[in-house]
């Protein structure tokens, strides 16, 4: 019995000892950061297979400490609602796309000492609250601006200690850290090659270094890939087209040849007719002087890219028109700015069913007040008839129940071009029966 005893109140000891440590576990962290180093039995303790990670709260925010586990990838396991990440000293070498994407309040990630030499466009996607970002002591050697396109609040980056291969591909990345308001990114990272610009501070190299002419014209993007298209000149006057007061204010602008938007579209114009023309791509803010523009038409164009600020600013649009064009997906961020859609025409486009059509399907779902249509899979030949619903779904059914992704379970992409047709049909009498009524 007295054994017993003994034993019962050395375990009330020990409880009672890390109970009545406040900060132990920040404490721990701290030690771990500065002596990581060291050797002793602790260490050994923490690199054992399986040892689960820590998840604390200091300062009233939540923590996962997750370091030295020897991970290659995010655990499905880990708290949503983390709002910090500590994930350095482990075996990462590649962020994959949406890596991180259902940790939406996270503010910092830590990923030094991995041995990460690929981030894959869309790893940080959903982390639009991130503010701190930690990359030093990696393998990565190139690396782009557009990697950092879904983290808009990101203020402290660290970069160094990376072989960087300060080529034509980094001219973005570069002169993001260029930027003033950027002051706090990427401060010490220096190229590693080619060997004329060796130890040279990232923030110090200018574009001509970097690549010439010839290069540059290489690296163009082509239809759907991000970045800025090439610019088209001469511009075009709004004058070309017509202008109606009755019975909205309406500026018909269809079968004029235009090869771009028009530059100076009256401000107060409700619809906006572009169909039938031959506007390849669209341009950021293209309509941010149209503050009224409800309806705008830009079917049978051959569009092929759409930057994602080319709607900046046309917040009460209701109807969008872009069928029949050669469009194969949606860059991210592209349909951001239409708070009030309600009507979107998508038929008779190629679209393309790989990992880039996700965005625009996602953005439906999560915006499901939005009727729409012509979401059918064009290539690969594979999916080619497939419903874009179907092949996402598709796409993660060997995945655990807790990684896919969050869109209604009732959903079926069947039913709802069903229901679209049934709205469009009602849609189209009721603009008959204006008609009519007008001309009455």
């Amino acid at each position: 019995m007295r054994v017993v005893t003994i034993l019962i109140l050395l375990f009330f000891c020990k409880a009672a000892e890390r109970k009545g440590s406040p900060g132990g576990a920040r404490n721990r962290v701290n030690h771990s950061r500065a002596g990581g180093s060291r050797k002793g039995s602790s260490l050994v303790k923490r690199y054992a297979p399986g040892l689960p990670c820590e998840v604390y709260t200091y300062l009233h925010e939540k923590y996962l400490d997750c370091q030295e586990r020897k991970l290659v990838y995010v655990l499905p396991g880990w708290p949503q609602d983390l709002l910090h990440m500590l994930l350095a000293r482990n075996k990462i070498r590649v962020l994959k796309n949406s890596m991180f994407s259902k940790f939406k309040k996270l503010k910092s990630l830590d990923l030094q000492q991995n041995e990460i030499s690929k981030i894959e466009s869309e790893a940080f996607f959903g982390l639009n609250k991130l503010t701190t970002l930690l990359l030093q002591h990696n393998q990565m050697k190139v690396l782009t601006e557009e990697v950092f396109i879904y983290t808009p609040l990101l203020s402290y980056l660290r970069l160094y200690d990376n072989p960087w291969h300060c080529t034509c591909e980094m001219e973005t990345l570069i002169s993001m850290l260029q930027i003033p308001r950027n002051r706090n990114l990427g401060n010490y990272a220096k190229c590693e090659s080619p060997q004329g610009l060796k130890n040279k501070k990232l923030r110090q190299i200018k574009s001509e270094q970097l690549c010439n002419e010839e290069e540059k014209a290489h690296l163009d993007p082509k239809p759907q890939v991000s970045g800025k298209p090439p610019v088209i000149k001469p511009e075009v006057d709004s004058s070309l087209c017509h202008n109606y007061v009755f019975p909205i204010r309406t500026l018909d602008c269809k079968r004029k040849e235009l090869k771009k938007v028009p530059n100076n579209i009256p401000p107060d114009i409700v619809k906006l007719d572009l169909s039938h023309n031959k506007i390849n791509q669209l341009r950021p803010k293209e309509f941010e002087d149209a503050h009224e523009l409800k309806k705008l038409n830009l079917s049978s164009n051959g569009v092929q890219f759409i930057d994602p600020a080319a709607f900046l600013g046309l917040t009460h649009l209701e109807e969008l028109d872009l069928s029949n064009n050669s469009l194969q997906n949606f860059d991210y961020g592209v349909l951001e700015d239409l708070y009030f859609l309600k009507l979107l025409w998508l038929r008779d486009n190629p679209w393309r069913c790989d990992y880039n059509i996700h965005y625009l399907y996602y953005w439906l779902m999560h915006h499901y007040n939005v009727h729409y249509n012509g979401l059918e899979c064009k290539m690969p030949e594979e999916y080619k008839g497939w419903f874009v619903g179907k092949y996402v779904r598709s796409y993660y059914e060997e995945c655990p129940k807790d990684k896919l992704p969050a869109y209604p379970e009732t959903f079926d992409q069947d039913t709802e071009d069903d229901e679209w047709e049934k709205i469009y049909k009602d849609h189209t009498a009721k603009k008959q029966s204006v008609r009519i009524t007008i001309v009455g």
